[in-house]
């Protein structure tokens, strides 16, 4: 019998949480067959940080003791989590360290989110993971997993039969893949050097026309995804940790020297799915301004998300709280409508190694569908942001739970 939770969205961690529940029992089962000093170097760290300091070691132990207040935790108050302690979270940190993820167990695609669902729900888990010494350990954990993404062994994951990315189960998400992709189906592992190269792989040409390319008033979509959020009048210091999720632009920004321009405005937020392509296009022409890169945490996960009836019809409980504490990047375009002026595109990288690659310069102009930079293996939201004054027409179809593509329009600017 399945055990739905509605909160998992984007197909990174499956919602029947009784598929969760084998993929940790099965992996628990692989970590128990390798010794605690045979672990990578970078795991033995981690292990000594814990140890070393008694506020983490004391956190380490009470976010596994303590009853999640979100579901499906709160639901079963008998219930116990399946890793008991640090010790079992770093021997299944060790086991995932050279693994690419494959849709065995319907596609858990979040390893680390999979082993840590449990303590991020506490509050000793929402303080713990919050601590810039545990981010700086899992940069070092994600820094080595990374060098494995980007080799030709973590190709292994796309040929694997059913469970692969080119097998049946697949096709079920990403339906006619040769002739939307560019690859090589002819090529081993379709061309594709490594599994990052995989993740990041790019559209045939025409796939994703730019609606309107010369048309100033017209904004496109920038990613390929589902609308989250459209809101107005955002506040430049707010509690965004509530079950309202508001927007703290101060936050959000970074306290960023043109942050104040947008106070009042407007944020459209939207999510990736596992599925969806990863890659980032300018939805204005004009030219950018500055980018920043933001360090944030990696595992920090929304309050809101223990409220006792969660809104099934809004599911995506934390990723408004996410764009004010993850890693994520700040690109401010001056567009060259003067209706719109200075906006903001901001990617927040959500769980595991969330690497946010800008790959445009400061003064460099952009046409709209000019590549702006990638996600990297990792869960990914992204947020327009506009100053007070804008007012835009959204587009009919640019609505809340709507799958938009990448390059179409969201709403005119008259």
């Amino acid at each position: 019998m399945s055990h739905l939770v509605h909160h998992r969205v984007g197909g990174w961690l499956p919602k029947d949480h009784r598929v969760l529940e084998s993929w940790l029992e099965k992996k628990l089962a692989k970590a128990e067959q390798r010794a605690a000093h045979e672990w990578h170097p970078v795991i033995l760290e981690f292990r000594k940080l814990i140890e070393e300091d008694p506020e983490l070691y004391r956190g380490f132990h009470e976010m596994f003791e303590q009853i999640p207040n979100k579901p499906p935790y709160n639901k079963d108050l008998s219930g116990k989590p399946q890793i008991h302690n640090y010790m079992k979270m770093l021997s299944l940190f060790e086991c995932v360290l050279t693994e690419a993820p494959d849709l065995e167990h319907d596609h858990v695609g979040f390893p680390i989110s999979a082993i840590l669902d449990w303590p991020m729900g506490t509050p000793a888990g929402l303080a713990t993971l919050a601590n810039p010494k545990v981010n700086r350990q899992f940069k070092k954990m994600f820094d080595i997993w990374t060098s494995f993404l980007t080799s030709k062994e973590s190709c292994y994951v796309l040929n694997k039969g059913e469970h692969g990315w080119f097998g049946p189960r697949a096709q079920n998400h990403l339906p006619d893949f040769d002739n939307t992709f560019v690859c090589d189906p002819s090529a081993e592992h379709h061309g594709y050097t490594s599994w990052d190269n995989f993740f990041t792989r790019t559209f045939r040409p025409g796939i994703r026309p730019i609606v309107g390319a010369g048309d100033n008033r017209i904004i496109n979509n920038a990613c390929e995804s589902t609308v989250y959020a459209i809101k107005e009048d955002v506040k430049e210091l707010d509690h965004f940790w509530l079950k309202e999720e508001p927007y703290s632009l101060l936050h959000m920004l970074s306290n960023d020297e043109l942050a104040p321009q947008f106070v009042g405005g407007t944020v459209c937020q939207a999510f990736l799915s596992a599925f969806d392509y990863h890659r980032w296009h300018s939805p204005v022409n004009g030219k950018i301004v500055k980018t920043v890169l933001v360090p944030g945490t990696y595992y920090e996960e929304s309050p809101a998300m223990g409220f006792p009836h969660p809104d099934t019809s809004a599911p995506n409980r934390s990723q408004g709280f996410l764009t004010q504490v993850a890693a994520r990047s700040l690109i401010f375009i001056e567009c060259d409508n003067p209706d719109i002026g200075l906006m903001c595109f901001v990617s927040v990288g959500m769980a595991e190694v969330s690497t946010n690659e800008v790959t445009v310069k400061a003064w460099q102009t952009v046409k709209k569908g000019d590549k702006l930079g990638m996600f990297h293996f990792g869960g990914s939201t992204y947020c327009l942001i506009f100053r007070p004054g804008v007012k835009i027409n959204f587009d009919p179809s640019y609505k809340v739970d709507a799958k938009i593509q990448v390059n179409a329009p969201i709403g005119t600017v008259d």
